[in-house]
């Protein structure tokens, strides 16, 4: 029986080796995830973009508004546009059911959906066309919960009003839903000057990709 070969300790050089290409792999994982993260971010912001220019003026069971800031029970001026639009939707005939969403902020007393369907309800429309979905606290959780109102009342397609960046997200919101969508962005809608619009369309596609990596 031999005896066994004596250990030899590592060198600091051969140490010294095995440091630099662990950290070499390291270094290549990390670009690629971020080159990949990049290319994700760019195309999902050209994505948006072309999304914002889209009208789908398309009969469908439901007109859906995302909701906006309310101010002690009356719309903010961005939410009074999206709501103004969707009544002109309404008044097409282009669905027979308006959605409102949105839940509280810090007044527990009223709520983004809330306040939309009572604006609605003063500019003519019939309560018993609208529905007031008023426990989202952002655009996913709004979306889950229209989705379980239109699964309820047995609708399948829905046509998005919201600001001309904010679609393609609910679009894909709404899909994943199970939904067939449409978009009819409030025109206009885009933030003032380039970089503002770059800003806007940067968190929308990080929006979408932290989204992406919660339903994986």
């Amino acid at each position: 029986m031999t005896d066994p070969a004596p250990h030899v300790p590592s060198s600091p050089a051969d140490s010294a080796r095995r440091k630099n290409a662990r950290g070499s792999w390291l270094l290549v994982l990390v670009v690629a995830l971020g080159a990949g993260m990049a290319v994700f971010l760019i195309s999902t912001g050209l994505r948006i973009v072309h999304e914002a220019d889209l009208q789908e003026l398309h009969p469908a069971d439901a007109i859906v508004v995302f909701g906006a800031a309310e101010y002690a029970g009356r719309p903010s001026p961005v939410l009074r546009a999206r709501l103004d639009h969707a009544y002109d939707l309404y008044a097409q005939h282009l669905a027979p059911v308006v959605i409102t969403t949105g839940g509280a902020a810090e007044d527990p007393k009223f709520s983004e959906g809330g306040v939309g369907r009572d604006y609605l309800i003063h500019r003519g429309i019939p309560e018993s066309d609208l529905i007031a979905e008023t426990q989202g606290s952002d655009t996913a959780q709004s979306a889950a919960r229209v989705g379980v109102i239109l699964r309820t009342n047995g609708m399948h397609s829905a046509l998005a009003v919201s600001d001309e960046y904010h679609v393609f997200r609910i679009r894909k919101l709404l899909e994943h839903e199970g939904f067939q969508v449409y978009v009819a962005p409030r025109q206009n809608s885009r933030p003032q000057g380039s970089w503002r619009r770059f800003v806007a369309v940067l968190r929308e596609s990080a929006s979408y990709l932290l989204w992406k990596l919660h339903i994986t």
